[in-house]
């Protein structure tokens, strides 16, 4: 009876069955000489279902390669399929090109490295005119492109502590696949930048871990990589509140990292600059987190051999923090005071550039608190035997600022200034700087000449001293030079010690 009842059910046509079926131009419906059943695949079916198949394919891309080997198939442009498949494109689109090719060899998967420089195009300019909704799936093929990409291993780095491409005889390194990234970096920093794409749907994939690996990528030897980096950090710090917080973190202890353990990082300019944007959007009074960024990581970073790379955008992150709170300013000085660079006068130049930008926003209560320490070490950069140290340093003078706090403070500043000055016009070999040592004595005489006075004679007295017992050390030599000599060797070593005792008490 079961026999029965399947032989009289119709047979299911195998799918090279259907094509033969198709490709037989039969309107007519067929019948089963078996058992006498009709098929009811008619010719309006066929087309029907042929219809539903050639809507679907525009909102598949092809990602396969032909048989050949060198031809990708080719992709549907957005302008030829309809509005509501064009969200499906564009995440087929953005999931080919998760593809990464080898640029060293420019001659290897040319046609497929074209395609998808056409296709990166293609999907920047649709991001950019506002058609593309970031829904979580667009998102979460964004972010898997943006990854594929971008996040790779950078060759291991020489030891050095001058980062490469910064030095005067090296030349900076540029990746050969900079056509590709390039795109992607706009595409993605286009996406950031859309108000379509939300914050809280996008953090389940633009994570911690996702952060990390940006961060990462800032030691790029490629300076166009890491100027791109400035703008996505920058957009991410401003899109995502919620990370804000892992952001000045992860980014103090690529600082941390690079102060006390390696000393070589291609990014710490390009991180500065972008924080010196954050900082001075911090919000009064400042937090506590923020003031031991400035003591823990900004002032340290002031060690390094390699400072000149980056100073410029450091300085400027210092003076944001002082400008929000000069009592903060103290602390910056006494910082500088600490790694002064005593062996290096490069550095002392940009130490002395930054103590005068500093000079110029502080109060006179802060001030009086640093001003002692802080002149007697101006004091040796005026006697420096580096002739731009000592001009730089003499210079400060020529501030109004620092001037007027000067002369708040003349009696105790003044006193050491002229004992360098003194110093300077008796032994110093620069003609500019001996120049210079002249007319700072006339700016002090004019400040207050009774003190100049005062200063002087004080100077000439401590000379005059100086050279008294000089005369007495040279003469006390000559008197044990004499005892030495006049006593016999065979007396023996104590005899000379109690000669030269008793003439050393004489």
């Amino acid at each position: 009876m079961l026999k029965q009842i399947l032989a009289k059910l119709p047979r299911k046509s195998s799918k090279s069955d259907s094509l033969v079926s198709v490709g037989s131009d039969s309107c007519n419906p067929t019948t089963n000489s078996e058992n006498g059943i009709q098929f009811t695949n008619t010719c309006n079916v066929i087309s029907s279902r042929l219809n539903v198949v050639k809507k679907k394919s525009w909102a598949i891309f092809p990602t396969s390669i032909t048989t050949g080997g060198d031809l990708v198939e080719p992709h549907v442009p957005f302008k030829d399929v309809p509005n509501a498949d064009k969200q499906s494109l564009f995440v087929s689109k953005l999931n080919l090109c998760c593809s990464v090719y080898d640029f060293r060899d420019p001659s290897k998967s040319s046609t497929e490295k074209d395609l998808k420089h056409q296709i990166l195009l293609e999907l920047g300019d649709f991001v950019a005119s506002g058609s593309a909704k970031f829904t979580e799936s667009a998102i979460a093929a964004m972010c898997k492109m943006c990854a594929a990409n971008l996040f790779r291993d950078f060759p291991p780095k020489y030891q050095s502590h001058v980062p490469r491409g910064e030095s005067e005889d090296e030349e900076p390194l540029f990746d050969p696949a900079w056509c590709h990234l390039q795109l992607v970096y706009d595409l993605f920093l286009r996406s950031l930048n859309q108000n379509s794409l939300d914050a809280k749907l996008a953090k389940k994939y633009i994570d911690h871990s996702f952060i990390l690996r940006i961060l990462e990528l800032f030691d790029s030897d490629d300076p166009r990589e890491r100027d791109c980096l400035k703008s996505i950090l920058h957009r991410l710090y401003g899109k995502f509140m919620m990370h804000r917080p892992f952001i000045r973190k992860a980014v103090s202890n690529v600082f941390y990292r690079f102060v006390f353990e390696t000393e070589r990082h291609n990014g710490i300019s390009e991180l500065l600059e972008v924080f010196g944007s954050v900082i001075s959007g911090f919000a009064l009074p400042l937090k506590e987190e923020h003031k031991m960024f400035l003591s823990g990581v900004l002032i340290p970073l002031h060690k390094p051999k390699s400072l000149g790379v980056y100073h410029q955008q450091l300085a400027y992150c210092v003076v944001q923090f002082v400008e929000k709170d000069q009592k903060l300013a103290t602390t910056v000085i006494k910082g500088l005071l600490k790694y002064w660079p005593v062996t290096s006068s490069q550095k002392q130049l940009m130490f002395i550039s930054e103590l005068e930008e500093l000079l110029e926003m502080i109060n006179m209560v802060e001030f009086e608190k640093i001003m002692v320490p802080l002149f007697q070490r101006i004091v040796c950069c005026l006697n420096s035997f580096h002739f731009q140290v000592a001009e730089r340093a003499h210079f400060l003078w020529n501030n109004e600022r620092v001037l007027n706090l000067i002369a708040h403070k003349r009696h105790v500043i003044m006193p050491m200034t002229f004992s360098a000055l003194e110093w300077n016009s008796q032994n110093h070999w620069n003609r500019a700087v001996l120049n210079l040592t002249q007319n700072l004595r006339k700016v002090l005489s004019e400040m207050d000449e009774e003190l100049a006075l005062a200063c002087q004679s004080k100077v000439e007295e401590e000379h005059s001293k100086s050279s008294l017992a000089a005369e007495r050390r040279r003469l006390t030599w000559e008197r044990l030079e004499t005892a030495a000599s006049c006593q016999p060797m065979a007396s023996g070593f104590s005899g000379v010690l109690e000669s030269a005792s008793c003439v050393v008490i004489c």
